[in-house]
């Protein structure tokens, strides 16, 4: 699945949208992958001496890939989007720096009603920087106006 089969599936665009392309996808599980360019806005600021990917973003490409997961499971569109309402169990174990490319890889091991209880774990050149669990679920979206 190419970038733009990605953006069919969420909300997320540029410059908040952390996959690249989706390399594998099953009912229970996706696999992802994100190039970190060295010139990302977020390399400036994080931190400008020592530039490091932030593990919350790590966490955001795992919630982004798990609401592409949940797309083929349920109709997120039509006034809702995917939205995390849990995050259990986060580990940090490497940092990512620019020019490498994070692997996402989700897995669902739970659905209840519309909340799904996934397992995310992010890699870079098989090393595991990042473990979480989450839950998610559509929401309805509220316009002002």
């Amino acid at each position: 699945m190419n970038i733009d089969e990605i953006k069919t599936c969420i909300p997320h665009r540029e410059p908040f949208l952390w996959l690249d392309e989706v390399t594998e996808l099953t009912d229970d599980r996706i696999v992802a992958r994100k190039f970190l360019s060295e010139n990302l806005a977020v390399f400036q600021g994080h931190y400008p001496a020592f530039p490091v990917f932030p593990g919350v973003l790590q966490c955001e490409a795992c919630f982004q890939a798990g609401a592409v997961l949940i797309s083929r499971l349920i109709a997120v569109g039509d006034g809702q989007v995917p939205v995390v309402t849990r995050q259990n169990n986060t580990q940090f174990r490497r940092m990512v720096r620019p020019g490498e490319t994070i692997q996402v890889e989700v897995q669902l091991n739970e659905r209840m009603a519309n909340a799904f209880y996934l397992s995310g774990r992010v890699t870079v050149d098989g090393k595991v920087s990042a473990r979480l669990e989450f839950v998610c679920t559509a929401a309805a979206v509220e316009t002002n106006g």
